[in-house]
């Protein structure tokens, strides 16, 4: 009963940011998006900071963005601007500020990304690791759990029922097994991705900047039209090779038979999303991978997991 209120109260507070500020499309006045001249990419009109690219302020001004009213982006300040609501002051713009903090002692706003994603993932390293060890847990408890799936298969009156959840719980006692142990970040991880897509696309100092071929707001699929269509090749491999790994480790090994086949649904989905999100995003999102992978393996060959068989 607990869980399922902190589920409802998780959604509601998902629900409350979600529709307190969004990022909204540059149009032009027959309502087709602009896009930069220079990297193809969609601008965004609501966005926190001055852009730096003379065609960049451009194109703002011509569609009636006024650029001379916002703060330079190495000046932004998480109370600059006007409040937008809880999603864009309490999440957005610290955010936002963050990432081009550090990107102006990295001189990288690409690397400024991949430090704050790994140092979420370290802040949150305690939960997501008891995900991982509930996941490899499961998996050392599967034959037990098989046994008992054939052991009542077919049989659906209510007492064959109980006896199967009791004889079930008490397999997950004997393996520590706590199914809705470490939930928390999986519920976080929706909200997080929309956030950096959100502060990536507003501040044109993140998304005008450029890291190892790649133009950080132009998304692969208009890259491979560019120079460097080798660079987003890869990103694109990447983010797919690095998104099957991870659904893979962290994949239980009684999972239903119909769902054997998600982790290569997910891959597809997720690779082909990550062809039209922008080359930074899609570094957020391997670089948050490759830590879940990394992590699965070391809580595999941990002490503190083998002690818990």
């Amino acid at each position: 009963m607990r869980q399922k209120k902190g589920l409802k109260l998780i959604l509601l507070l998902m629900m409350l940011f979600f529709v307190t500020g969004c990022t909204t499309t540059l149009v032009d006045k027959d309502k087709k998006a602009v896009k930069n001249p220079e990297t193809g990419q969609s601008l965004t009109e609501n966005i926190l900071c001055k852009p730096t690219s003379k065609t960049t302020i451009k194109a703002y001004e011509k569609n009636g963005v006024k650029v001379d009213k916002l703060p330079d982006c190495e000046d932004f300040k998480i109370t600059s601007g006007k409040y937008e609501g809880l999603w864009t002051t309490f999440l957005i713009k610290p955010l936002a500020f963050v990432i081009l903090w550090i990107g102006k002692y990295l001189g990288s706003f690409a690397l400024a990304v991949i430090a704050v994603s790994l140092a979420i993932r370290l802040i949150a390293y305690p939960v997501t690791k008891k995900t991982a060890i509930q996941s490899e847990l499961l998996k050392k408890a599967n034959p037990e759990l098989e046994r008992l799936k054939k052991k009542y298969e077919g049989k659906t009156d209510q007492e064959s029922m109980m006896k199967q959840s009791q004889e079930m719980l008490m397999i997950y006692k004997k393996y520590n097994i706590s199914p809705m142990s470490g939930c928390l970040f999986s519920f976080l991880q929706l909200p997080l991705f929309i956030a950096f897509f959100e502060a990536i696309n507003r501040v044109p100092a993140i998304f005008e900047d450029n890291f190892l071929g790649l133009q950080l707001g132009t998304t692969p699929m208009v890259g491979f039209a560019s120079n460097t269509v080798v660079c987003y090749v890869l990103l694109a491999i990447l983010i797919g090779l690095s998104t099957y790994f991870s659904f893979k480790l962290n994949a239980t090994a009684n999972m239903d038979p119909s769902m054997k086949m998600m982790p290569y649904t997910m891959t597809g989905i997720i690779f082909i999303t990550g062809l039209f999100m922008p080359s930074a995003l899609g570094i957020y999102w391997v670089t948050s991978n490759l830590f879940t992978i990394v992590q699965n393996i070391l809580v595999k060959r941990s002490k503190e997991f083998n002690g818990k068989a």
